[in-house]
């Protein structure tokens, strides 16, 4: 692909993982941001949360990636109004200028489109968000699938937890735990973790092929947060009864955060393109690693 790539929401964390990714693949990026103090000549300025009818549309572009959205559970049950334009009003109509000039979209979503009672759900599987955050992904997975299905060149990948090297959370836990401190971790809250890298990969892999459909990338089985503590502690040598396991209710959380599965079927990306998320502990083993 020799026309350059947009990054719609280089400000986010897969955002960053990607463009890193593709311009060492010597890709020409292009990220935009919605802070007028980080717009640049690479960095067009762009928020969702505003009209874009008006954006002008950098020239020579092969394929747009949309990483923007409010993710934030709790945001958008706060605010459902305020999100839906960023994750659907604004997500959908840029999309759609792009695509009324022909050029492919890949829009990301997420694993909280479905309800989470079912482990490795089929991308074909009805969409039954419990939480706003997958409702509104839902609704603009749902006006991108009536674009694909007049032949518009769109994909959709739906994730679940991505994490990155020196993620805050375990390199605390890790600190915590190093130093004879307990700490608390859920029981009843579970992740399929997949390495950013991993991610950026895929979207490589996606946007060069120009694919079009549903593709679905998360780990190959659940693990609750208070079996990556244990594990923490046994990888620091301490006493695992530091691991003080509580449940997730005992905060105030939004509705589907504590879903039973995150895990998606993933076997798609596996068989067209040979990537595969590795086993939870190993991702998070390198994750400790990366915490020094």
């Amino acid at each position: 692909m020799s026309q350059r790539i947009l990054i719609v929401g280089g400000n986010s964390e897969i955002a960053g993982a990607t463009v890193s990714h593709l311009r060492a693949q010597g890709r020409e990026v292009l990220a935009t941001t919605r802070r007028a103090d980080r717009a640049g000549a690479d960095r067009p300025l762009l928020d969702l949360a505003q009209p874009v009818g008006n954006w002008a549309i950098p020239a020579d572009l092969g394929a747009a990636c949309f990483c923007a959205a409010i993710a934030r559970l709790a945001d958008c049950a706060r605010n459902p109004e305020g999100s839906s334009r960023v994750n659907v009003t604004g997500t959908v109509a840029l999309a759609d200028r792009l695509l009324a000039r022909g050029i492919p979209v890949l829009f990301l979503s997420t694993d909280k489109v479905f309800d989470g009672s079912r482990a490795h759900v089929p991308a074909d599987a009805p969409l039954c968000p419990v939480s706003e955050y997958g409702r509104q992904k839902a609704a603009a997975e749902a006006a991108l699938h009536l674009r694909m299905a007049q032949d518009a060149p769109v994909a959709i990948l739906r994730l679940a937890k991505v994490v990155s090297p020196g993620m805050e959370l375990v390199c605390r836990w890790l600190a915590d735990l190093r130093a004879g401190k307990p700490v608390r971790a859920f029981h009843d809250m579970m992740m399929a973790p997949t390495p950013v890298a991993l991610v950026a990969q895929t979207i490589e892999r996606l946007l060069a092929e120009l694919s079009t459909g549903i593709f679905q990338l998360t780990g190959p089985r659940d693990i609750a947060y208070s079996e990556v503590a244990v594990h923490l502690a046994r990888r620091a040598g301490v006493d695992p009864a530091l691991v003080e396991a509580v449940s997730a209710h005992s905060i105030d959380l939004p509705e589907g955060s504590t879903a039973a599965n995150t895990t998606l079927d993933s076997t798609a990306l596996s068989q067209r393109f040979g990537i595969a998320v590795p086993d939870a502990i190993e991702v998070v083993d390198a994750l400790i690693d990366s915490c020094g």
